[in-house]
């Protein structure tokens, strides 16, 4: 097992660092929803989708 580990510690390091990195950005992705943040920090008057990724305010 010792040496399985010796032979793979690039790999499994590389892995864990890519991990750390999409659960932060997922945690900013789920903050920023929560907050009613847009996604694509543009304005929505000439998206397409305008009218089905927010809900009308009456």
């Amino acid at each position: 097992m010792l040496t399985w580990l010796n032979a793979n510690l690039g790999n499994i390091v590389v892995i864990l660092i890519l991990l750390v990195i999409v659960f932060f950005s997922f945690r900013s992705v789920i903050r920023n929803r929560r907050q009613g943040k847009s996604s694509c920090g543009c304005g929505c008057g000439s998206c397409a989708m305008s009218g089905s990724c927010h809900n009308k305010q009456t």
